[in-house]
């Protein structure tokens, strides 16, 4: 079911890369991925997010990525394809390439490997806007070492430049900041490990990486919680703790292809600089999974 009002609302599973053992990619696979979450109650994709690796791929590849993603959703506007790019004009690019594809929004970082300052970040998202198509900012400042703070996003709405903000700061103290500030810009849980407290917080969509391995479980308990079933939600949210806040660290694309290995879905390997989880971590994210497997989440 279509839970959402915008094409940027409900579950929107930021999707792993499917990669042969050479790290091609293997489109078949995505293609019957995006379908799969679809099927499972998830309300749409996010390809060449950082959890589908975008920063290892050709041009090419990216822009095909994509078009598989629309024609696999069925919908158009269960896409929202990741643009995030060093400055603005390439960013524009990648949304118009997204916007004749028939996405229906896209989501953009701040200038990648360049601290922007207030005045070039509201430069760059406006470029990107221009396009035409719903933009969502990307705040997460621990990789890009640029804070989207509530009062740039506001200035960002305030320019017609976002029309939401997937939060990835893990700071839930700033929801309420960014409601006071911006009331009109719409608050995206953008961290797994937050998403009962950004939701109870009035969050209207997730931006998601563990749907990727248990998409039921996981949107149960979004649906729960952004209806502030607490009792549904709260014991959902602790089972699935373990795995949800591995999305919060340096290795979660790995750790989610682990998972999704392990519930029986193609995760596979990284494209470098990535490399396997070490033996310690695999075992983690194993009994993780694994306890969540036998509990009936998947």
């Amino acid at each position: 079911m279509d839970h959402r009002t915008s094409p940027w609302h409900g579950i929107m599973v930021a999707t792993a890369l499917p990669l042969r053992d050479d790290l091609a990619i293997d489109y078949d696979a995505y293609a019957e991925h995006v379908s799969w979450l679809i099927a499972q109650g998830c309300d749409g994709v996010v390809p060449n997010g950082s959890l589908g690796e975008y920063q290892t791929l050709t041009d090419d590849e990216r822009a095909r990525l994509v078009r598989v993603a629309v024609e696999a959703a069925g919908d158009g506007s269960r896409v929202m394809p990741g643009v995030s790019a060093y400055g603005g004009a390439e960013a524009r690019r990648w949304a118009e390439q997204a916007a004749e594809a028939g996405a229906g929004s896209v989501l953009l970082l701040p200038p990648t490997a360049y601290r922007a300052d207030a005045r070039a970040v509201r430069a760059h998202y406006a470029e990107a806007a221009r396009a035409g198509l719903p933009v969502v900012a990307y705040n997460n400042p621990h990789d890009t070492r640029v804070d989207l703070t509530p009062a740039l996003l506001a200035e960002l709405h305030g320019d017609g430049s976002v029309v939401a903000v997937k939060e990835f700061s893990g700071d839930v103290r700033r929801a309420y900041e960014i409601a006071e500030l911006a009331p009109g810009l719409e608050l995206l849980i953008g961290a797994d490990d937050v998403l009962l407290e950004l939701a109870v917080a009035g969050a209207a969509g997730w931006i998601a990486g563990y749907p990727n391995a248990l998409p039921a479980a996981c949107a149960a308990l979004y649906r729960a919680a952004t209806a502030r079933d607490l009792d549904t939600a709260l014991p959902l949210y602790r089972s699935l703790h373990p795995l949800l806040r591995w999305d919060s660290k340096p290795e979660f694309v790995q750790a989610i292809k682990a998972s999704m290995d392990l519930a029986g879905r193609h995760g596979g390997p990284c494209r470098p600089p990535r490399t396997p989880l070490d033996e310690e971590r695999y075992a983690a994210v194993r009994a993780a999974t694994e306890k969540a497997l036998a509990e009936g989440l998947a």
